[in-house]
């Protein structure tokens, strides 16, 4: 049976980030004050929805620094936890990605170039898996998620209503500054994807094993 003990707590984390994905995108999409559920207070629910949604986001995103820890000093990495873990990550950033498209944030293209390189690299993990050769993990996978993360966090607080708090001045040079964040999130993300093939070059050469 599928138990605590068994996938143990950092894996259990884990899967707690994942399963928090649909309550941030129902904080950052729904229309609260068209519910009536917050009538008397609309304003304040206006202002602090992106707020409240980017706050979430951010420690869901946190989470995956937690996990990690845990499962090296705790010694409970495992096949699931590796499998699991970028998993969480893929799902939380195009969940993220996918939302600001809907909310005009963010352009489409910029979430395809994103996503597909998740799908790109994932099969150039295959291929290399499948060929025997091991890729060592790339230190520009790693700055090309935290720039996602930043991007994005900045993109909702940009998309809402909640810069109506500051001056035109601040508004302008935030809106300014996130899309700088996310065109740098974006070459990173190409970036990462180039390195990876040129690590997977002794495996796209062949010969293919059946």
């Amino acid at each position: 049976m599928f138990s605590y003990k068994k996938i143990g707590i950092a894996n259990t984390i884990t899967l707690v980030r994942i399963l928090l994905i649909p309550i941030f995108l129902v904080i950052l999409l729904v229309d609260w004050p068209r519910l009536g559920i917050f009538s008397n207070h609309s304003d304040f629910v206006i202002v602090a929805q992106p707020i409240i949604a980017a706050l979430v986001f951010s420690i869901i995103a946190a989470t995956d620094a937690v996990d990690g820890h845990l499962a090296r000093s705790r010694n409970e990495v495992t096949t699931f936890g590796k499998f699991v873990d970028p998993l969480a990550d893929k799902l939380l950033v195009t969940s993220a990605l996918l939302a600001l498209v809907q909310l005009g944030g963010v352009p489409a293209w910029v979430a395809f170039v994103i996503v597909a390189r998740e799908f790109v690299v994932s099969g150039l993990r295959m291929i290399a898996v499948a060929e025997g050769v091991v890729i060592a993990a790339s230190p520009y996978g790693k700055i090309k998620t935290v720039l996602q993360i930043v991007a994005i966090v900045m993109l909702i607080l940009a998309d809402g209503k909640a810069m109506s708090l500051f001056s035109g001045p601040f508004v302008l040079v935030f809106t300014a500054l996130s899309n700088i964040v996310l065109a740098a999130a974006v070459i990173m993300t190409i970036w990462s994807m180039i390195d990876y093939f040129v690590k997977a070059s002794d495996a796209l050469e062949g010969p293919w094993t059946k």
